[in-house]
């Protein structure tokens, strides 16, 4: 068969026959392929390897951070300010001892600065495909020519026949040839706690979900136990991991919430600006009549436009953000991606999967049936501590000796180990198993002991095919310390009459009871009447419609080791014990969390790839859906178009049965509902829908490396209440953002206006020249704005809905507070102006005639120092507060009022900056004028309480 005729990897490979398979790729399951078969298939399919697909260079992020449009008009503004130095230089006009393009140099290092703050944020490399290639295997064992060799994961192609052992990661897909005994672990790709039982000979439905296809196998996934041989059918990126890795490539960035508002923001300003200076410059060649004036008209154009952008803005987001992530640290929740801080304060919808978020990721017995009763059995996870409870009441063993019975058989019939690892209960083996040890040890039957009481003789082992197990055991004679005429433990005395050996089966309950003729009753047995196991039928599947596994016990005294290969005729005539149910059970945290969530309006809703009675089970219990409510599983969404799926999206809080492509379309069908979406995952398969969701969030302790990188925030505890948690500190860190946004583009407003206003009132000069506009936008309103970030929580910030994600920084009355108060602060200043200018210019002034412009620059400084005290509380006034719940704000006050007075009273740094020195009169003066700032916004806020009404 020629290359071209093999067919495109797309074949439904679980629904064909093995003959059929082998048939499709030219293979032959004895000898597998030949060496003249390799290379074209190498062409045909390309290398068994995992495609990156290249994205942005570190310079092209570099150069993207310049493209911001405040920016731009920042580095505008310093070229121009630039050549109006160079001319001034060049024509002799430089004022003795001035320094030449210092405001330049200042503005293009903080255009630097801003450019490689955002560098930082931004070019964080994106790990995810390099931890999904750690999942494929890097060496194989195959069969080619005949021969068992050994070669590179990646120079497999399908058709190749490939074994498998325990311990060994699978390195590509493949169709099962032959197996025994079979089990492998697909938790990460399918979600699914307990282990796959593979079985070759099965041919299924097409639609057959991913983690029901018993008969393949796939990339990345771990042989637990057994063998098997496998024909390749999938490799590289046509593989199930394949897949992912693609989808993980296909997704877009999408800017965050605080992204959005700040191009908005600088959008608004910069246009704003540009109007400004317009009216600015056009009216002062109307006055003047012409452009005898035009440099001075541009010099206030450039302080103008420094004056609109807040430099500090970027810097004071960044620590804030920053000082954010710290303490979502100390509450177990690692920010990778600094953005992500303030967006968690949006989400409206968390996305969680099940196994090991939502639940333990330990089986944990909840029920188990013995003689006509059913038993709830209580503890968390692997811990062997907890009673058994009958009708709500603890039962003491002595009453229901079957339950002892029962236990001793959970663990002797058992492959598995419970151990205690730094003070922690674990287990080593199949989790199912380890969930039956944990229910002996409550019923106080240790496994350890019973390996000298019942030693193992012959063992008819568990295979997909039998889907039972049974264990044959040499009775031993122990001193009990009781009137027993054999010395055999009490627990399973009542099992045996003169019996030697003991055989326990469990398994399928529906198969173990039909192979038994009588059931375990107390201390006696009796025959097994249709009644019963017509009630044994109905408890089985009364624990299975909870979402619970189920698995049925019984047992059979032996005269003699049955022969090897007995099993059929040695499993029969067996004697019923019980049932016993269990559960990947739910964090007992959990409830409380979920309940926290839709308090504060986010919804919650499961989406796993387990089986709909589990995940009804475990979603009821943890109050995310009601009793009733819609379960929409993977084949139903499947068949669903993208347009049904948003229909539906609003309605289900369960999806079940789900691939990795079905998480991904739901959560981008919520996103298109205008939903804020946060998505909780752990394994490979999440890693998409983690980068698709606004908000990704892995698990650090179960997490798979690849879903870590994939996400913005790891939760270090796997704790699914951690999340609430970080979205409290989200909601605070938005607050806070907006708070010192008001603080600082109020002030910028004013400081506009002010420019603005002096040389259309007739005044000589530029009030504020660019560097000292950079002081104030830099240290005066970044240090307070800092402090300002540091604000405790608003009692309420978790009893209300969240703000909408799409809403404008602006929103809410922020926009019309900012314009609000830089008119008010642009009215004092222009008040304090006239006058300062009109005492500078005075006959018997002694000073410098250029003082006025000091007084301008000191009053705008000290009143930001008022407002920052002020706004700490929209509501509240500032003597009702406690002035030491922030101390950060009145240390900023204090450092920023001291720095600010070294400017005019220090020689150096009045001659860098231009300032002038001012006397007592002036500087209480400037004091004065700036305490009425204070003064306005307490009094706004009497104002508004009067009104009844509650500040933005």
């Amino acid at each position: 068969m020629s290359a071209n005729s093999l067919p495109e990897s797309a074949a439904v490979w679980h629904s064909l026959e093995v003959d059929k398979a082998l048939d499709l790729l030219d293979s032959n399951a004895d000898s597998g392929l030949t060496s003249q078969d390799i290379q074209p298939r190498l062409q045909k399919y390309g290398p068994n390897e995992l495609e990156e697909i290249a994205g942005r260079k570190a310079w092209e992020i570099l150069l993207d951070q310049f493209k911001n449009i405040m920016l731009l008009m920042l580095i505008g503004v310093a070229l121009i300010s630039g050549l109006i130095d160079l001319w001034g230089w060049q024509a002799g006009t430089l004022k003795p001892g001035e320094v030449p393009f210092k405001d330049t140099i200042a503005i293009l290092a903080i255009v630097i600065l801003n450019g490689i703050l955002g560098y930082v944020q931004e070019s964080r490399a994106e790990k995810a495909l390099a931890a999904l290639k750690k999942l494929t295997s890097p060496l194989v064992r195959v069969i080619r020519e005949a021969r068992l060799v050994e070669i590179a994961a990646k120079e497999l192609v399908p058709g190749d026949v490939m074994l498998l052992e325990a311990g060994m990661q699978i390195a590509a897909d493949g169709r099962l040839i032959e197996q025994s005994n079979l089990q492998v672990r697909e938790s990460a790709l399918t979600g699914e706690a307990h282990s796959a039982n593979k079985q070759a000979t099965l041919k299924l439905p097409e639609e057959t979900d991913l983690g029901d296809r018993l008969n393949v196998v796939f990339q990345g996934t771990e042989v637990l136990q057994g063998r098997g041989k496998v024909l390749v059918t999938n490799t590289g990126m046509t593989t199930e991991l394949g897949k992912i890795a693609a989808m993980l490539q296909a997704v877009e960035n999408e800017p965050t919430p605080l992204q959005r508002r700040m191009t908005q923001l600088g959008n608004v300003l910069v246009t704003g600006s540009l109007i400004l200076v317009a009216i600015v410059v056009i009216g002062g060649v109307i006055k003047d009549g012409g452009f005898k004036n035009i440099q001075e008209l541009l010099e206030v154009s450039l302080s103008m436009a420094v004056a609109v952008v807040p430099e500090g803005l970027p810097a004071v987001i960044t620590v804030t953000l920053a000082l954010g992530t710290q303490r979502m640290v100390r509450q177990n929740a690692l920010i990778r991606k600094l953005p992500a801080v303030e967006t968690l304060g949006s989400v409206t919808t968390i996305c969680s999967d099940k196994t090991g978020t939502l639940t333990q990721n330990k089986m944990v017995v909840q029920s188990v049936s013995t003689n006509n009763k059913t038993f709830r059995v209580t503890g968390e996870g692997y811990a062997p501590t907890g009673d058994f409870q009958l009708n709500g009441q603890k039962i003491s063993l002595e009453e229901s000796p079957e339950i002892l019975a029962l236990s001793v058989a959970c663990a002797v019939c058992n492959d598995s180990v419970l151990q205690k690892e730094q003070g922690e209960w674990a287990i080593l083996g199949d989790p199912t198993e380890g969930a039956l040890l944990t229910l002996a040890g409550k019923a106080g039957i240790e496994k350890d002991q019973w390996n000298s009481k019942l030693p193992r003789v012959r063992e008819f082992p568990f295979s997909s095919e039998r889907k039972r197990m049974s264990v044959i055991f040499q009775v031993q004679q122990v001193a009990t310390g009781e009137a027993s005429s054999r010395g055999v433990d009490p627990a399973i005395a009542s099992l045996l009459q003169s019996e030697p050996y003991l055989m326990f089966t469990k398994g399928s309950p529906e198969l173990i009871l039909a192979r038994s003729a009588q059931i375990h009753l107390g201390n006696d047995t009796a025959p097994l009447t249709e009644e019963q196991r017509q009630k044994i039928l109905a408890d089985n599947d009364q624990m299975a419609s909870k979402g619970l596994r189920v698995l049925g016990f019984a047992y059979k005294p032996q005269a003699q080791i049955p022969p090897e290969g007995s099993d059929e005729t040695s499993e029969q005539g067996l004697v019923w014990l019980g049932l016993v149910g269990m559960l990947d059970a739910p964090r007992p945290e959990v409830r409380a969390a979920v309940q926290e969530c839709r308090n504060a309006g986010i919804r919650p809703v499961m989406i796993t790839g387990d089986h709909q009675l589990t995940a009804r089970a475990i979603a009821t219990d943890l109050g995310i859906a009601q009793e009733g409510d819609r379960v929409l599983t993977g084949q139903e969404l499947q068949r669903m178009t993208d347009q049904e799926l948003e229909q539906n999206v609003d309605l289900v809080s369960i999806y079940a049965r789900v691939s990795p492509e079905h998480k991904l379309r739901i959560v981008q069908a919520l996103q298109r509902r205008g939903r804020f979406v946060a998505m909780t995952g752990d394994g490979v398969n999440d890693a998409p829908a983690l980068k698709q969701a606004d908000i990704g969030i892995a698990m650090g302790i179960t997490g798979t490396d690849v879903s870590k990188e994939a996400s913005d925030m790891v939760l270090l505890d796997d704790n699914f209440a951690t999340i609430v948690s970080a979205t409290k500190e989200g909601r605070v860190v938005y607050t806070n953002i907006r708070r010192f946004i008001k603080y600082i583009l109020g002030s910028n407003i004013g400081e506009v206006l002010t420019i603005a206003a002096a040389p259309l009132i007739g005044l000589g000069g530029v009030p504020l020249t660019p560097l000292q506009i950079l002081w104030m936008n830099l240290v005066t309103d970044g240090l307070p704005a800092l402090a300002l970030a540091v604000e405790p929580p608003e009692p309420d910030v978790m009893e209300r809905p969240p703000f909408s994600p799409r809403e404008s920084i602006f929103a809410r009355g922020l926009g019309s507070y900012m314009i609000r108060i830089g008119i008010i602060f642009a009215i004092i200043t222009i008040a304090l102006m006239w006058w300062a200018y009109q005492h500078t210019h005075a006959p018997e002034y002694q000073g410098d005639r250029d003082a006025w412009k000091t007084m301008v620059f000191t009053t705008l400084c000290i009143a930001q120092m008022g407002h920052a005290i002020a706004i700490r509380s929209n509501n509240r006034l500032t003597i009702e507060m406690n002035p030491f719940s922030n101390i950060f704000v009145l240390a900023a006050v204090v450092v920023t009022t001291i720095l600010q007075l070294m400017l005019v009273y220090v020689p150096p740094l009045r001659e860098f900056f231009g300032t002038h020195y001012l006397n007592m009169q002036e500087l209480g003066v400037c004091i004065g004028f700036s305490a009425l700032m204070f003064v306005w916004i307490e009094a706004e806020k009497i104002f508004l309480r009067i009104m009844g009404k509650k500040s933005v």
